[in-house]
């Protein structure tokens, strides 16, 4: 998502809101694959980040790049020999989720989540308070 020319606090709330509303979905996404060993692109479940970045000149707001995986943390090597998926000694591998680790995650953006939903709130209350003083 390409952000654009953002004018307000509102806005750049906005994109905040939509930033982690990505984030928790992908979250949401890897724990719901943490036992995966085969996927459809082959091999086990590699858990997914969403890039984000500024918006421009530091006044932007967010932007919100794409879905990357985890190519540099290891697979879990899990010993169950009955597994069709088990090579010859009767190992998996499987994803590379760990669940504290992306519960943390969802708790860090939960919060940047509410953050925003309170920024939102504050800016909304600041122009009906403006209105108010206008009339």
């Amino acid at each position: 998502m390409n952000v654009g020319k953002v004018r307000t606090a509102g806005d750049i709330a906005m994109t905040g809101l939509q930033a982690e509303s990505k984030r928790l979905s992908v979250i949401a996404n890897n724990i719901a694959n943490s036992g995966t060993t085969r996927t459809a692109e082959g091999g086990a479940y590699r858990r997914k980040d969403v890039v984000l970045s500024t918006g421009g000149d530091g006044l932007g707001g967010v932007s919100i790049g794409p879905v990357v995986a985890d190519v540099q943390s290891p697979l879990q090597s899990i010993f169950s020999p009955g597994n069709p998926d088990a090579d010859a000694t009767g190992f998996v591998e499987s994803s590379n989720v760990e669940l504290p680790i992306e519960m943390m995650h969802m708790m860090t953006a939960s919060r940047a989540y509410q953050a925003n939903v309170a920024v939102l709130k504050r800016h909304n209350d600041m122009q009906d308070a403006t209105m108010e003083l206008l009339r």
